[in-house]
């Protein structure tokens, strides 16, 4: 046997061995694919006309506006005293990439097949990505910088919402959106048909009380209502194409949102799910961000 022969019979792959590219590439490519599409149904129920790609570690530069009036009155021909307008820098958000690992184990493929198994465990990984673009999101509605009038019920406080609003971006065309606690709306709404829908995890509901789309969710507080525009909101992701996906052997969709691979962990005798993503939205204007409380 020659050098050649030798070096062939132990490190050539054995014929019929599992490979990681059998590991059910149609579950990688359903699974972006369903991700990417769901964040693409939030963008457009939030209003984003665009997500920016963005290097992770990049910083997203947010400000807070402050408006001193001199309301002081001075007599003919004397000086007008100044009112002021101050656009301060808030502290930067920093776009990260977030990495997500999940183990199906052999004894869990032996129990339902494997295509089940990898399917339930994937379902699980989407569920942490929801909730954390989720989270990251509603901390920064919560922090509501402007404020509104409160108002009897919801819709007086939405009212009063989209007043203040359409005062602070006067000079720009604008499309008001909400968040709203269920039970605030369970409240107003009684036993009436509502009829709502998903994207990312989100409920929403198209042109609530004719003032915009109203997003329903536990994330904002009971008896509070917040508000802001369209315009205001913004969404920036960190691509998984490139460099990244050829190291990992990732698969992702042509936005590149999410890339999403599978591979054998022999040492635990489970195969492994990982998703790499980097996905925030979030209001420029922490000042365009408004609350409202509901009997207040």
């Amino acid at each position: 046997m020659n050098k050649y022969d030798f070096t062939t019979l132990y490190f050539d792959v054995e014929e019929n061995t599992n490979v990681s590219t059998d590991f059910e590439p149609a579950i990688s490519i359903d699974h972006v694919d369903r991700i990417s599409e769901n964040i693409k149904t939030l963008q457009r129920a939030l209003g984003i006309t665009n997500m920016l790609p963005m290097a992770a570690g990049t910083q997203v530069k947010r400000y807070q506006t402050t408006v001193t009036v001199n309301a002081n009155q001075v007599p003919e021909g004397e000086v007008i005293g100044l009112s002021k307008v101050e656009r301060q820098p808030l502290d930067p958000l920093v776009l990260t990439l977030q990495k997500y690992r999940r183990l199906t184990t052999a004894e869990a493929i032996q129990k339902v097949g494997r295509a089940l198994a990898l399917e339930d465990s994937d379902n699980k990984l989407e569920a942490e990505i929801r909730k954390d673009v989720r989270d990251k999101f509603f901390a920064l509605i919560n922090a509501a910088a402007g404020s509104a009038a409160g108002g009897a019920n919801l819709q007086a406080a939405a009212a009063q919402l989209w007043g203040s609003m359409s005062v602070y971006f006067e000079d720009k065309d604008v499309t008001p959106v909400y968040f709203v606690h269920p039970l605030d709306v369970a409240t107003y709404l009684g036993n009436a048909t509502i009829t709502t829908q998903n994207a990312f995890g989100f409920d929403y509901i198209e042109n609530f009380l004719g003032l915009g789309n109203a997003f329903v969710t536990p994330r904002v507080t009971r008896g509070s209502l917040f508000g802001t525009v369209t315009e205001n909101l913004n969404g920036v992701y960190v691509p998984q194409s490139g460099d990244v996906a050829d190291a990992f052997d990732l698969t992702y969709d042509e936005t590149g949102i999410v890339g999403m691979t599978h591979s054998r962990a022999d040492d635990r005798a489970s195969i492994q799910t990982l998703i790499m993503m980097g996905v925030l939205f979030y209001p420029e204007d922490a000042s365009g961000v408004f609350k409202s409380v509901i009997g207040g």
